[in-house]
């Protein structure tokens, strides 16, 4: 018998009646959450992915160096030895929450286990986690704690995969030869019940969970996610889900890609497949047709943490691409991996806060907003809210800014960054400003518009 279902019945009986762990209720994400599970979400707009484990030892990326493993590359046994020689010393969770804060973003997501099986909280189902290295400490307790104590809200990445569970598939195989699992296997309901155990200890454990980020690679149905799905709201009912899982949930995930129109119900983008964004038309959609979604980032090419991947994108880019996101009504989920000593590289670290920088002049065009009324148009995105429309401007005009498709009255004109009030002309479908000759901001300039 498994040590994960001999421990089932003392674990229940500790669920109910609490870890120890203090729960944490400054989060006002959950006021008005009978409302509008969803409100809070779609305010936050920016927020923070963080992909950290023993694979930052050997600058290679979570999980994929075994499941397709190249010429060369680390072998599996020496991945999975990189447990035992883990200890970020400098691992200080409130550095982490400070440096959110710092780039403007409003929610953490943090991968408590990927692909590999490895957990980064002290699960009582394995002995393949944090707390069996030399650190020995419970790195999502820590986080979790800090960002309570911030009023930070917290997701959790979970992995529907584990490549080292014995249930899920045959282990004595290279994890190359079986990695997408084995249902067909007689243990396959037990590594469903271990699944089920882990993400339990994680919403009853740690305090209030804003977002389980599950990412469930192929043939996501196998996992039982309705029954999943129903679990986490028994727990936490105003918890969200992404929709890796094999059913819909609340949000859609693009990877690495931002959708070219605005998402609508009835297209999948789940996934690395920029092309089926093709598929959304360039319009503005009803509010009942709008998909809430949400592009994750990386700021280099890797998820982890790699010192030889030195392709950073710039400030400009990053800047842009919140934009972007915001202006077809999605969040932007950027990611940091850290060091194998726990602190966050400064390359990250100068790219977020510079995000930051921009965000506390030109915040308002892009948090509580959704998608704005003009899109498809080149050099320009707009964001709205009830009474305002923010022009985003990428390519800034030597003359006047001419703009078509706002077909409310404008009250006033003003640049967001400094507040300076522009003249203009609104006539039937042509709103032209007058700008300065040049651009307040050389990476994305935003014109606020007063309207009712």
């Amino acid at each position: 018998m498994s040590a994960y279902i001999r421990n089932r019945r003392e674990f229940l009986r500790l669920a109910l009646a609490g870890s120890g762990l203090p729960f944490l209720p400054r989060l006002g994400w959950a006021e008005g959450m009978a409302c509008d599970r969803t409100s809070w979400y779609r305010k936050a707009k920016f927020g923070m992915f963080i992909h950290w484990g023993p694979y930052s030892q050997a600058s290679v990326e979570a999980s994929w160096p075994i499941m397709r493993p190249k010429p060369g590359g680390i072998s599996e046994a020496d991945y999975r030895a990189l447990a035992k020689t883990f200890n970020p010393v400098n691992f200080d969770p409130h550095a982490f929450v400070d440096l959110a804060r710092s780039a403007g973003q409003e929610y953490m997501v943090f991968t408590t286990k990927h692909h590999d099986g490895f957990c980064m909280f002290d699960s009582a189902y394995t002995d393949y986690k944090i707390t069996n290295t030399p650190y020995g400490k419970d790195i999502v307790a820590q986080l979790a704690k800090a960002c309570g104590e911030d009023g930070m809200p917290l997701g959790f990445y979970y992995s529907p995969p584990d490549l080292h569970h014995p249930d899920f598939r045959d282990t004595t195989k290279l994890a190359a030869e079986n990695w997408h699992g084995e249902p067909q296997r007689p243990e396959w309901p037990l590594y469903l019940q271990y699944l089920q155990m882990q993400v339990t200890e994680l919403l009853t454990r740690y305090g209030p969970v804003v977002i389980v980020w599950f990412d469930g690679l192929n043939d996501q149905r196998k996992y039982d996610g309705e029954r999943v799905l129903r679990m986490i709201h028994e727990l936490q009912p105003a918890t969200l889900v992404n929709d890796r899982i094999g059913v819909d949930a609340d949000y859609e995930t693009p990877e690495q890609f931002i959708p070219t129109a605005i998402p609508t119900k009835g297209i999948v983008l789940t996934g690395v497949d920029p092309e089926v964004s093709k598929r959304l038309k360039n319009s503005v959609p009803k509010p009942e047709d709008f998909r809430l979604w949400e592009t994750c980032m990386t700021i280099n090419d890797t998820w982890a943490y790699n010192k030889n991947d030195r392709n950073f994108k710039s400030e400009q880019t990053l800047i842009r691409s919140l934009v972007e996101v915001a202006s077809r009504g999605g969040n932007f989920l950027l990611n940091v991996g850290p060091q194998p000593d726990g602190q966050i590289q400064p390359e990250f670290q100068q790219r977020l806060r510079a995000i930051g920088n921009w965000l506390t002049l030109n915040g308002d065009s892009i948090y509580g907003t959704t998608y704005g009324p003009v899109q498809g148009v080149a050099g320009m995105r707009t964001t709205a809210n009830d009474k305002s429309v923010y022009v985003h401007v990428f390519d800034w005009p030597a003359g006047p800014c001419e703009i078509s498709g706002i077909d409310a009255r404008v009250m006033s004109a003003r640049l967001l960054a400094n507040g300076k009030p522009l003249t203009f002309r609104q006539t039937e479908g042509k709103l032209t400003i007058d700008l300065p000759s040049q651009a307040p901001d050389p990476n994305v300039s935003v014109i606020a518009l007063k309207t009712y």
